[in-house]
């Protein structure tokens, strides 16, 4: 088993405030997505994976630069996908970089990135196996706002939230709610 708390403590310890949202966020995210895969029966291999995943699929917003969090890193927030999937690869954890890289919103398209003109390669980061979908999906609930940290967002503000960064984002969202929602 992965120790996960070892690799967030790498990156977060000597950080408090941004340690203690990390971790809310992340075992909220976590239980909503184990309760989906205990929902639809998954294998004990993959509730393994999702829990060790979506414990770590924020480990890049330390290197961001998120005052709310107290993160001063170089890259804008945008980016924290990204940088957490070159974290998770250097520790040789590639299903997990996808899952890093491949969470932002339901997935970005390369013609949303370049239409929005986001700071990311022109390519696709699209969650593709129903693993990653499922974290995906668990992470739309939860924040890492702290005044809201501890509450879990309801279907109307995600997809309000999701409207403003385009129909597919919501029409996406809404396919998952179908196969992953209470």
């Amino acid at each position: 088993m992965l120790d996960y708390f070892a690799i967030i403590n790498d990156f977060f310890a000597a950080n408090p405030r941004a340690y203690k949202i990390y971790l809310v966020h992340a075992v909220l995210v976590t239980h909503k997505a184990l309760a989906i895969a205990r929902r639809l029966n998954l294998s004990a291999e993959s509730r393994q994976f999702i829990e060790e995943a979506a414990m770590l699929h924020d480990i890049g917003v330390i290197k961001t630069h998120d005052p709310q969090m107290d993160c001063t890193g170089d890259l804008p927030y945008i980016a924290h996908g990204l940088a957490g999937g070159q974290i998770l690869r250097e520790k040789h954890l590639e299903k997990h970089a996808l899952v890093a890289q491949r969470h932002i919103g339901v997935g970005l398209t390369k013609a949303e990135i370049i239409s929005r003109n986001l700071p990311l390669p022109h390519e696709d980061f699209i969650p593709l196996s129903l693993e990653e979908k499922i974290i995906t999906y668990a992470d739309l609930f939860f924040s890492k706002r702290e005044e809201t940290l501890w509450q879990e967002d309801s279907i109307d503000r995600i997809t309000q939230e999701l409207a403003g960064f385009g129909q597919e984002q919501v029409a996406t969202f809404l396919v998952w709610h179908q196969e992953f929602g209470p």
